[in-house]
């Protein structure tokens, strides 16, 4: 990994807004150490992309002045930051979705500030918003109610296994194939997935551009026992 880095051109940081500013201070003492340049990140570009109307990191059992101090515009490195905006939607232009098109434009206006908050039926607001939406705070959560759904559903349930195994013939000794399936990292299925004709599922890699992207919520329309 060193002798990458050593080699390393250009580093991309997605969803930047969400990185505590030690990360990327971090990053630039390695690269230091490692290239011998004392220039910022010793002469690598670094691309940050995000917008800080969103999520910022997330600091337990902190306040809303620890978030702010833990943000990147807070570290010393961010005056060397140059900014740039994109004002183009991909999606929109590429797809003519003017469904997209609209729901853009309202998180621009919720981040901006613009939307008015209406307070006189707040009950009234959270009672529609629990009928529409499902919030869960950890994956445990959220593979305990897609069970509950999938039992709704009528027909039965097919499984799909992944294979897991380790590339390096010495790491299987340490890295066991029972320990593989146990694990469940973000923007995987896991290892047993259970589904049913009409099963609720969301599109994690773009197979099909641009008609599919990441995020996109689709129904199980066929399955197929392997």
């Amino acid at each position: 990994m060193a002798k990458v880095l050593q080699q390393t051109a250009i580093i991309l940081l997605d969803e930047c807004t969400m990185t505590h500013k030690k990360s990327l201070e971090a990053i630039h003492r390695t690269m230091l150490d490692l290239r011998g340049n004392q220039n910022i990140f010793s002469g690598a570009l670094i691309l940050l992309s995000g917008d800080f109307r969103q999520t910022l990191p997330l600091i337990p059992r902190s306040t809303p002045a620890d978030e702010i101090n833990a943000c990147l515009k807070s570290s010393f490195m961010w005056r060397y930051v140059r900014k740039l905006t994109l004002n183009i939607n991909m999606r929109v232009q590429l797809q003519n979705d003017q469904s997209a098109d609209r729901f853009s434009k309202q998180l621009l206006e919720i981040g901006n500030g613009k939307v008015q908050i209406d307070n006189t039926n707040e009950s009234q607001e959270s009672q529609w918003l629990s009928e529409r939406a499902i919030l869960a705070p950890k994956n445990v959560q959220v593979n305990a109610i897609n069970y509950l759904i999938q039992e709704k559903l009528p027909g039965a349930v097919i499984s799909y296994k992944s294979i897991d195994s380790a590339l390096n013939e010495d790491d299987a000794v340490n890295y066991p194939v029972e320990f593989l399936n146990s694990l469940e990292p973000p923007g995987i299925p896991p290892h047993f997935l259970n589904l049913k004709y009409g099963s609720s599922i969301i599109l994690l890699r773009n197979l099909n551009a641009p008609k599919l992207c990441n995020g996109t919520r689709l129904a199980v329309k066929r399955l197929s026992r392997i």
